[in-house]
């Protein structure tokens, strides 16, 4: 090749594949439906599927024995089934229609895991659902796992992956945050349940559940000056986190998880901080309704969420007694303050953004069940 013909190669070759990898990624969202809610979230979701590159029927649990059960009802044999109707409307609308597979019991996570046999039986059982489905992958969220698992999940990764072919598999994990973050003194020896390098060559996509943060962050608890603290999302946390996800995880794999729900605690001062009892998780109409009977205006947190402070009216003799406790009442009748904190669509749209910023792949939202803020559907793009 003459030198003049060289460099009108390197013309024509340089500036394609220069644009080519300065083209951003191709931003995701995801929607997880939870089964005790099947009806009122599939119905939610169906005519905003636009908004969605893959919705998750959440889903398949896996039984103790390394069994599936189908609880979100995908062995109906109705057409007009909740499960039958979103997947074929998913399906029209050019949504992925990813089940997830979850488990929470590390027991009997390890013993199948751990168990060749059983392993390999489980991932044929999950690979044949998929193509006998016709599903466009599936999600596996395993929680709880203990630390000497860590290398049968990835085995067990490493199988399904292998028997998914071109199918998507996706997975699911919990968040680590920076050991600089929720540690005054970092241990010698910290050992985790799952092994990100693993999950990177063995997960198409990586969906970090940042939520349930609670009091793991010693930074930020301190950050808060005395005031109560106990936040779902915190979207300073949640950057910490993902930031440490990517430095084994690609970005181009990760989505950012994001709570639709909140919870309520009853609050305990100590010498230093507070005990925090978690009371239950709800859905923020709870929380505004209990707002407005109340008389209270809830308010931007420091987390980025909305939260507020009352009192119970019941005394916490009153609301043991009525529990049907059989033992002796505390002391003091004097009620404990309560903190409601919730994710709105606020604090959903700070996190899409954080996404954009950071540059990953998109986010997953947890959950999709008639309950959420309808401003949800005003901050998620379109695909």
């Amino acid at each position: 090749m003459t030198r003049a013909l060289f460099f009108l190669f390197l013309f024509f070759l340089l500036p394609w594949n220069a644009s080519a990898a300065a083209k951003p990624l191709a931003f995701e969202v995801t929607g997880w439906i939870p089964y005790w809610r099947a009806a009122t979230g599939t119905a939610d979701i169906l005519s905003r599927l636009d908004q969605f590159t893959a919705v998750m029927p959440f889903g398949y649990i896996v039984q103790n024995d390394g069994s599936l059960y189908d609880a979100f009802g995908f062995e109906a044999t109705e057409a007009t089934s909740t499960a039958r109707v979103l997947t074929a409307v998913a399906k029209a609308q050019k949504t992925r229609v990813i089940p997830t597979v979850m488990w929470s019991n590390g027991a009997a996570i390890h013993a199948i895991l751990s168990n060749g046999p059983k392993r390999r039986a489980l991932e044929d059982a999950i690979a044949k659902l998929v193509k006998d489905n016709n599903f466009d992958g599936i999600d596996i969220d395993f929680e709880a796992k203990w630390a000497k698992t860590r290398p049968y999940f990835s085995l067990f990764l490493q199988g399904l992956y292998m028997r998914m072919g071109p199918k998507w598999v996706y997975c699911t994990i919990e968040p680590r945050t920076p050991p600089s973050a929720a540690y005054d003194v970092i241990p010698a020896t910290l050992e985790y349940a799952n092994d990100y390098s693993a999950i990177n060559k063995y997960c198409d996509r990586v969906q970090i559940m940042a939520y349930d943060q609670g009091a793991v962050d010693i930074r930020l608890n301190a950050a808060a000056n005395g005031s109560p603290y106990i936040p779902n999302s915190d979207v300073r946390w949640v950057e910490k986190v993902v930031t440490h996800a990517a430095k084994l995880i690609p970005k181009k794999k990760l989505l950012i998880g994001i709570p639709t729900y909140g919870y309520e605690y009853d609050v305990y001062p100590l010498t230093r901080g507070f005990r925090y009892d978690r009371v239950w998780a709800f859905n923020p109409r709870y929380a505004l309704d209990l707002a407005s009977s109340l008389g209270i205006a809830p308010s931007r947190n420091s987390g980025g969420e909305i939260s507020f402070l009352y009192t119970p009216t019941t005394t916490v003799s009153n609301l043991i007694a009525a529990a049907g406790s059989a033992g002796p009442l505390p002391a003091t009748t004097t009620p404990p303050q309560r903190i409601v904190w919730w994710s709105d669509a606020s604090a959903i749209s700070d996190k899409v953004q954080l996404a954009k910023k950071l540059g990953v792949r998109g986010v997953a939202i947890f959950k999709i069940d008639g309950g959420q803020d309808p401003g949800l559907w005003d901050v998620l793009p379109k695909r």
